[in-house]
């Protein structure tokens, strides 16, 4: 194939928190699953380095460019700046399915294919786990986003996943950080009762966890306390879902969430949906992400979701998901 017709085409999924949460700032251990909607970025040859995303263009000819502009551009921007600008000439287009802070993982998915595409563009390919760090990286360097590993590693791996974080709990530079643990569980636990509901209100992760990691680097005890019983909460959580144990799961999912509501993570549209899928009938029901808007998560062993579904929507809810065992990062197309 020429060189002016090559065309590089790269997704990632957005991902929903299970049980652990926010642990995975803290050394802790989460389970993840990914959800049905992807980011995608399509790199094509052109003149000049041409950014585009809904609907709208960018021209990026030097690394004052790179400068953020609190746009939908930055993302693009802050990759590029990660990467010392190399010498492109392409066109870079870029659109997710995930709502944008939704907190079901929609910045980091686009800054995971983008990422992925602008490597294998100048035909790079890294393993997934360098692929994940080197997200993450960009996301707290570049992005100043506060948060933790959970989101770069499932938009990176995909799939359902108890996850471990031991070691990671400060941050690092980059060739000292060390690789998380990756234990994909979808073969084993086929069924996920599960349902996603977006509070409508949208929320920035960095802006909720930025306080609460302070109170835990000053050594607060509540907090340093809290995140150890929810790593053990998550430890249970994975057993009780291999086991489909649906009302221990349940008790673990409220009982992490009550923890992280008593540290003032939550928020009172979370509340709401919360408290909603309870009175409906869900055995749990708790914080999908960071809290403050964004997307409760709730457990439904049942068939028929009817009536949480109701009482979600009569609540608020402006949109409902389910979890989806998806893959992770992939290059769909890549023509040299």
């Amino acid at each position: 194939m020429n060189s002016d017709q090559r065309k590089v085409v790269c997704s990632a999924p957005g991902r929903a928190g299970i049980i652990g949460n926010p642990t995975d700032m803290y050394g802790g251990a989460v389970l993840s699953c990914s959800v049905g909607m992807r980011a995608c970025a399509t790199v094509t040859p052109a003149p000049e380095l041409v950014l585009e995303t809904n609907g709208q263009e960018c021209r990026i000819a030097s690394r004052d460019d790179l400068r953020p502009q609190s746009d939908r551009f930055d993302v693009a921007r802050a990759i590029l700046d990660y990467m010392r600008l190399p010498p492109l000439a392409c066109h870079v287009r870029y659109e997710s399915e995930i709502p944008l802070h939704s907190g079901l993982s929609g910045s980091t998915a686009l800054v995971v294919a983008l990422l992925q595409a602008l490597l294998a563009w100048q035909g790079e390919y890294p393993n997934l786990y360098q692929l994940a760090e080197r997200a993450r990286y960009i996301e707290l360097n570049y992005l100043k986003v506060v948060c933790g590993y959970q989101d770069a590693y499932m938009c990176t791996f995909g799939g359902l996943n108890y996850m471990d974080f031991r070691g990671k709990q400060f941050y690092r530079e980059a060739e000292a950080e060390l690789f998380a643990t990756i234990e994909p569980l979808a073969t084993y636990a086929p069924e996920l009762p599960f349902v996603l509901g977006f509070t409508g209100v949208q929320h920035a992760s960095g802006a909720v966890h930025k306080p609460l990691r302070e109170r835990w680097l000053e050594g607060e005890r509540a907090v340093v306390e809290g995140y150890r019983k929810i790593t053990g909460i998550a430890r249970m959580g994975k057993k009780a879902l291999l086991m489909a144990d649906w009302p221990l799961l349940g008790r673990l999912m409220n009982e992490n969430h009550a923890i992280q509501r008593g540290l003032g993570g939550s928020g009172e549209s979370n509340e709401r949906l919360i408290a909603a899928a309870l009175e409906a009938g869900a055995l749990g029901a708790k914080l999908a992400g960071a809290g403050h808007g964004g997307t409760i998560i709730a457990l439904w062993p049942w068939p028929d979701v009817t009536r949480l579904e109701k009482a979600l929507r009569e609540t608020g809810a402006s949109a409902i998901y389910r979890l989806q065992v998806t893959p992770g990062v992939m290059i769909e197309r890549d023509e040299k």
